[in-house]
């Protein structure tokens, strides 16, 4: 019997909002008033969905002040602070794309973004935790009046601290900068007429993607896209003006700005962000103080909570739900939340950067079979497929690529229109389509099972070998054309030959590694190279091995 289509189609209700985020923030500050948007417990801050309203505004007035049009980009790198916010709905206001930079950059990576990304204006903060960003701040200072290496570049607004200098590119504290939107000759017509020229297909924001497999590229994401992804992913969470979300991944990620901050805002909630940076002992403490109900996150940061409440005796008073993104959450760890938190249902959400990010999500509804075994379903106004490498569409059940279409998908790469057409393509419907480079099955049910990345596949002996398999099996990380185990030290660890012995008898002996690394050994490192978001670099992984391997002598060799 002829499996059904690999394809699948989102409900075509509730409609689309085709809004402006301005229009959205005026819209809210009506309804909710002086509700609590959001609360940052570490810098003492409460701020109400008015306030939020009337802060942007003076802030949009500010950019406008310093020259700032339709269409200029506007960078912030800093933690999940107020300031952060505030620079998202005033750049969205006045149609200024917030490019949100990554808070593990190098100095020289972010010169290397707001090059690339053409920033007139960056918000930065001086710390982030322990970290001091005055190197970074220095880097983009430069040393002329305009610094050579970021043409485009004409102010850097320091979030904290007083880091402003006479040298290079002008600088101003937040308070000073902000103080220019009360200028006489910045009323509120000047700041309509702004607003008047932003239309919803606009670009709002500038995202990074993380780049595991090589070079970032910035997705460009239009009002449409984030307003809505946001809306039905709360929507998923049944979220309420009552509820209160605690929200500890970083902002400069979609998790935490568009999963995080305006699934609340779209619903009236309340979003606390504990820590600039995750710190688990805040967290633990924002979930019983402020009374949450919605808690976000990946497995590990889920594990190490559990941890500190199991030493604290801390418990949640209201927590009923909470939203995982970039892997599933296994049934032992479903237990233990339901247990000890209090969770009854943990969604889980799929998608990647260009596509706002989320396309699947589970439902509180689903039985636990699906809940921890699948990404969930296709939200509104979503299509996916799955297709072979030749682009025939394959039946459910079949391993292929998975594609995705509908209003969620980016318009574009900045200034990257090669990489766009590659990523991009239509159908012979006219239907375009993001090839996501993930591999995938969409079961009877239409739930969709991700099995690795296409990129990782291994063709060895004339086998597909699939590196997510090979993880579930062995519980560490194979990558390479050629398999290859990288593990972490134990008290009791294993010999190389009996690892090989052990995998090939369990996986088959086409899939046992032809090499093993060891996290610590000269030329590896102490731990996994990572995206900011958490990601293994697995390219950086590739060429450390095929350096060890080419440039030997290789001792882990199997």
């Amino acid at each position: 019997m002829t499996p059904a289509p690999a394809l699948v189609h989102g409900a075509k209700a509730p409609p689309l909002w085709f809004k402006t985020l301005g229009a959205l923030i005026d819209e809210q500050a009506n309804r909710y008033e002086d509700h609590t948007a959001a609360v940052f417990s570490w810098q003492n801050v409460r701020l109400s969905y008015r306030q939020l309203s009337d802060r942007s505004k003076v802030l949009g007035k500010a950019m406008l002040e310093m020259g700032l049009r339709n269409g200029d980009c506007i960078g912030i790198m800093a933690g999940n602070c107020y300031q952060y916010i505030e620079v998202f709905l005033a750049g969205g206001r006045i149609g200024c794309p917030v490019v949100v930079l990554n808070n593990t950059y190098t100095a020289e990576e972010l010169r290397n973004a707001v090059q690339k990304s053409s920033c007139k204006l960056v918000f930065l903060a001086s710390e982030i935790g322990s970290r001091n960003l005055s190197g970074h701040i220095n880097i983009l200072r430069g040393s002329s009046r305009k610094n050579p290496a970021l043409p485009d570049l004409r102010r850097v607004v320091c979030l904290g601290g007083s880091q402003v200098g006479e040298a290079g590119v002008e600088m101003q504290t937040y308070n000073t900068f902000t103080s220019n939107g009360h200028s006489v000759f910045m009323n509120d017509s000047v700041l309509k007429r702004a607003e008047s020229l932003v239309r919803p297909d606009d670009v709002l924001n500038l995202q990074f993607t993380s780049g595991t497999t090589g070079s970032p590229k910035a997705a460009m994401l239009t009002h449409t896209n984030l307003i809505n992804n946001a809306r039905f992913v709360g929507d998923a969470m049944a979220l309420t003006h009552e509820d209160v979300l605690c929200c500890p991944p970083p902002l400069f990620h979609c998790f935490g700005l568009v999963l995080g901050f305006l699934d609340t805002y779209t619903h009236g909630s309340t979003i606390v962000f504990p820590s600039d940076f995750f710190d688990v002992g805040k967290v633990v403490d924002a979930l019983v103080e402020e009374d949450v109900t919605v808690l976000l996150g990946v497995p590990t940061m889920y594990i190490s909570e559990l941890e500190v409440m199991e030493k604290t005796g801390q418990r949640p008073r209201r927590l009923r739900t909470g939203l995982a993104s970039g892997s599933t959450v296994s049934q032992s760890l479903m237990d233990q939340l339901r247990e000890k938190m209090g969770v009854e249902k943990m969604l889980i959400a799929y998608g990647m950067t260009e596509t706002s990010p989320v396309t699947f999500i589970t439902s509180l509804s689903d039985p636990e079979s699906k809940a921890t075994r699948t990404v969930g379903r296709v939200i509104p106004h979503t299509s996916a497929k799955v297709i072979d490498s030749n682009g025939k569409l394959l039946g459910r059940g079949e391993r292929g690529e998975l594609c995705t279409s509908g209003f969620a998908l980016q318009k574009g790469y900045w200034k990257n229109k090669e990489k766009t057409k590659e990523s991009m393509k239509e159908d012979e419907n006219g239907v375009l389509w993001m090839h996501t480079g993930d591999e995938a099955i969409l079961d009877d049910d239409g739930y969709a099972h991700i099995t690795g990345r296409i990129k990782d596949i291994i063709i060895r002996g004339g086998e597909n070998i699939f590196p997510e398999k090979l993880k579930k099996g062995s519980c560490n990380i194979l990558l390479s054309a050629r398999p290859a185990l990288w593990l972490s030290r134990t008290r009791d660890t294993a010999r190389n030959e009996e690892l090989n012995k052990w995998v090939g008898q369990l996986l088959g002996r086409h899939k046992a590694p032809a090499y093993c690394f060891w996290l610590g050994d000269a030329g590896i490192g102490n731990d996994f190279p990572k995206t900011g978001s958490g990601k293994i670099k697995k390219h950086v992984l590739c060429d450390i091995g095929n350096n060890l391997v080419h440039n030997g002598p290789v001792k882990a060799k199997l």
